[in-house]
């Protein structure tokens, strides 16, 4: 189904299109989710801090042609707005070969730095090998999700959320029956959580890629085209990599900041480490919602600016902000409430040192997911308006004061610094972002 956001009222329009996102980018963290909770319970918390040390890395590299697909989709949606077909195919297949390149260069890359990169997160002797091993497997399917996430992107760009949903929802219950399969049944260990993934990954990947070659013909030019020098347009190019590159370094700058804050993570020992390995899977579910309605949002804008309506724009972002402060407020009660409960689903009861560091982390960052919410619709607003770079200044903030500040307050208070870290860099983001958009009203 294609959402027409430029008409019809907003909130409903902006939930039913945002739903489906949600729902796929839950089955999306069911892919590591899957490799926590069956190697935490089969083969204990070593391996357990090992895969959760790997999702955080994984989770950095991803995000550089996750930022490269988010930064071309809003270009995708500009021209959707305006009906301009022509530059609308041009730019996916300018977007396609670059983000394609950056992504063999990237996985080149990492395979033949792994062991500085392991030495750079400060990764204790005790995980090494398991982490070393779980990674030479997982980074084989880099290509696969930047596949996926890149035809995606371009679906959700023109209003529809449903299908890559449906490519995850196969792959995540493959890859929970594989991870049971590989891990409990066989004697694979953290290898097979690896393989488990992997495989996953391919087939959403591969998946969506021929859904959209062969059901979406209309949005792709002809082969005669592309092959010809008479299809490369140096203005496209330039916007796409303008948009795109911005893009990327937010994202990046975003998960480096929480990579660095990982090796400090990782220098108080496995016991936090493995809390922090499970907190974060609770964490990354508690505000996935409000992350995926930031892009909903984005998208509406983007179809909205193309589409020159910005009373609609401004009237959206009322309803966006209220939309996700409620609902980030019902989040934050139930998860500082009940988490206790959410450790032990990660981590067997007997581990109580690593389950109590879990629930301290959660109940003093879970109180202000408001602050990540309110900073989601701030980067899609900006990434649709083409100013990408307030995004970049507003993750800066935001995780530049959650690295010095966890690094200068765990020196005193010890883990918890790093925790009361968090919401301030989110508040401080959030107050930035907020005075620049009335500031670029009052001028429009």
């Amino acid at each position: 189904m294609y959402h027409d956001l430029t008409r019809g009222n907003i909130s409903r329009s902006l939930i039913l299109f945002a739903l489906p996102m949600m729902a796929g980018n839950l089955l999306q963290q069911c892919y590591n989710i899957a490799d926590t909770l069956i190697v935490g319970r089969v083969l204990g918390s070593n391996a357990l801090a090992a895969v959760g040390s790997a999702y955080t890395l994984m989770t950095f590299l991803t995000s550089i042609f996750l930022g490269l697909s988010m930064g071309s989709s809003a270009l995708f949606s500009i021209y959707q707005g305006k009906q301009d077909t022509k530059s609308l195919q041009s730019s996916i297949v300018h977007a396609f070969f670059l983000i394609g390149g950056v992504t063999i260069l990237l996985n080149l890359t990492v395979y033949l730095f792994l062991d500085p990169i392991l030495y750079f997160l400060r990764v204790p002797e005790n995980v090494w090998d398991g982490m070393r091993a779980y990674l030479l497997i997982i980074f084989a399917g880099l290509i696969a999700s930047s596949l996926y996430n890149f035809f995606s992107c371009l679906l959700r760009a023109l209003g529809n959320s449903s299908t890559p949903l449906v490519f995850l929802a196969i792959s995540a219950v493959l890859n929970i029956a594989l991870d049971l399969l590989f891990v409990a049944v066989l004697p694979w260990g953290i290898r097979g959580a690896a393989f488990a993934t992997v495989f996953s990954q391919y087939v959403s990947g591969i998946g969506i890629t021929i859904y959209v070659l062969r059901r979406c013909p209309q949005l792709l030019p002809s082969r005669k085209e592309v092959l010809s020098g008479h299809f490369f347009d140096r203005s496209i190019f330039r916007e796409i990599v303008n948009l795109s590159s911005l893009t990327c370094l937010q994202q990046s700058v975003m998960n480096f900041g929480i990579l660095m804050v990982q090796g400090l993570v990782n220098s108080f020992g496995a016991t936090v480490m493995a809390a922090f390995a499970a907190a974060v899977k609770i964490d990354t579910l508690a505000y996935l919602p409000v992350q995926d309605f930031g892009n909903a949002y984005s998208t509406f804008v983007a179809q909205n600016y193309g589409a020159e309506n910005p009373e609609r724009i401004h009237k959206g972002t009322r309803q966006a902000f209220l939309l996700s402060g409620v609902f980030c407020l019902i989040i934050s009660a139930a998860v500082v409430c009940f988490a206790a409960p959410l450790m032990q689903i990660f981590v067997s009861a007997k581990e109580t040192a690593v389950i109590a560091s879990g629930v301290h982390y959660l109940r003093i960052e879970g109180a202000f997911y408001i602050g990540i919410g309110f900073l989601f619709l701030l980067y899609g607003y900006y990434r649709a308006v083409k100013k990408a770079f307030m995004s970049v200044v507003l993750t800066v903030i935001s995780l530049g004061t959650r690295v010095v500040l966890a690094y200068l307050l765990s020196a005193f208070i010890g883990e918890t610094g790093i925790w009361l870290a968090i919401p301030i860099g989110w508040v401080l983001a959030d107050a930035t972002g907020l005075l620049y958009m009335r500031h670029i009203r009052k001028l429009s």
